[in-house]
């Protein structure tokens, strides 16, 4: 497809029948596979090969990409695009870090360089800037680095209050180096950890790849390495169910791939619209489906699931009274400024929001629209809440820039058309 300003997607919701919908595998847990795949000789991941290229989420074609560039012979000049992907370039900034001798170029959108990584950099420069680390910065791009050969103190320091994607990062890097060197490897957090599930995500697939991990007081050493007797599989991506999970309660449908045991964090999904009056019900092979008639508000918090928090905030506008989202802060540094996004797209469809300070309400619209238009702005997410929220309403929809689905979810409009809604 074409750039956003040119390209535009109608929604026509009028004929939505029930269907099973398919989400892709996890983006979040692929990428970390991923990575302990690449350390631990388990390359390539079965899951991964079996999974049609064009329905793999474009985070983890270009993670995957950055780590065969990281298994070229040594002396060579690796040159990675990150794209939009700010996981997969914080990933690999530490993976450079720590692979002894690597030279890494990184670039990425203009987006992507404004968003904040310095945290990141220093952790990295004060735990191996005196064994002989460069790293570089351009104005954003290239970023460059030259990793050490040798290593000091065993230890990353980093704060947690902007991203915990840091730490994940560094956790990584901490596997890497334990197999390297076998003693342990450990990162210690600064202040209060933002988005917490998703380093205990990182801890969850680091134990299923055979490393022991201790945690206590906001530090967490890699300790052991036992190789597992197979290698992990792949859950669908609970992100991704969020939307098809919504769209299946509205037409009566069911979805796939929907593992009730995993650690990802916007599984809460399925706790937080209880308090709505809905419920997840789950069926055969991992099915899982939404009953229930809609009765109150919500209330989600950024700190548990930012990510999921668009998704909330378009069921929201199909509830009888009004929802409550906090912490909401961290949505202004995502691949667009998420909290605009959802202030525009609630109003759009006639609702109401209050935002004070970390705090944002939304009120529902008495009736809703025959039609409102929603710019993507390139963000996944909200090209996706928007169409949802299209679906939920019955209110048709203008998009503009709908093909940056592609980045966690290539198959998405594939999936909205199996529930009867008319694209064009």
């Amino acid at each position: 497809m074409t750039s956003s300003s040119q390209t535009r997607l109608h929604v026509d919701p009028s004929r939505l029948t029930s269907a099973v919908l398919t989400p892709p595998i996890s983006k979040s847990d692929a990428q970390r596979a991923l990575v302990l795949a690449h350390l631990t000789g388990a390359w390539p991941l079965p899951d991964l090969q079996r999974e049609p290229e064009h329905f793999l989420p474009a985070d983890v074609r270009v993670l995957r990409r950055g780590i065969e560039a990281l298994r070229l012979p040594p002396g060579t000049v690796r040159d990675v695009d990150c794209a939009d992907g700010g996981a997969p370039f914080r990933i690999l900034v530490t993976q450079a870090a720590v692979t002894p001798g690597a030279h890494v170029r990184l670039t990425g959108t203009p987006r992507l360089g404004e968003r904040p990584h310095g945290p990141l950099f220093e952790s990295l420069r004060e735990a191996l800037g005196g064994s002989g680390l460069v790293l570089t910065e351009g104005k954003p791009w290239p970023v460059e680095i030259r990793a050490p050969e040798r290593t000091g103190e065993p230890v990353f320091r980093v704060p947690g209050d902007q991203s915990s994607q840091y730490a994940s990062s560094l956790l990584l890097g901490c596997a890497a180096l334990f197999l390297r060197e076998r003693r342990p490897w450990r990162v210690e957090i600064t202040g209060t950890l933002t988005s917490a599930g998703y380093l205990e995500l990182t801890v969850s697939w680091l134990r299923r790849f055979g490393f022991t991990v201790d945690e206590r007081d906001g530090r967490f050493e890699v300790a052991d390495y036992r190789a597992p007797e197979r290698t992990p599989a792949m859950p669908g991506d609970w992100s991704s169910l969020g939307y098809l999970l919504l769209l299946a309660w509205r037409t009566g449908g069911s979805v796939e791939r929907a593992d009730l045991g995993s650690a990802h964090p916007d599984q809460a999904l399925v706790r937080l619209v209880e308090r709505a009056g809905l419920r997840a019900e789950p069926g055969p092979n991992a099915t899982l489906r939404l009953v229930g008639e809609a009765r109150d508000g919500l209330v989600a918090s950024g700190k548990e699931c930012p990510d999921l928090l668009p998704t909330l905030a378009a069921l929201a506008c199909v509830l009888p009274r009004s929802s409550t989202l906090t912490d909401v802060g961290i949505l202004r540094v995502k691949e667009s400024d998420r909290l605009e996004g959802i202030l525009t797209l609630v109003e759009a469809v006639g609702g109401k929001t209050v935002l004070e300070g970390e705090t944002l309400t939304i009120h529902p619209p008495p009736t809703p629209p025959r039609h409102f238009a929603m710019d993507s702005r390139g963000d996944h997410r909200m090209a996706m809440v928007s169409a949802t929220l299209s679906a939920l309403s019955g209110a048709a929809l203008t998009l503009t820039g709908p093909e940056c689905v592609e980045k966690s979810f290539p198959g998405f409009w594939q999936q909205l058309e199996r529930t009867g809604a008319r694209l064009t």
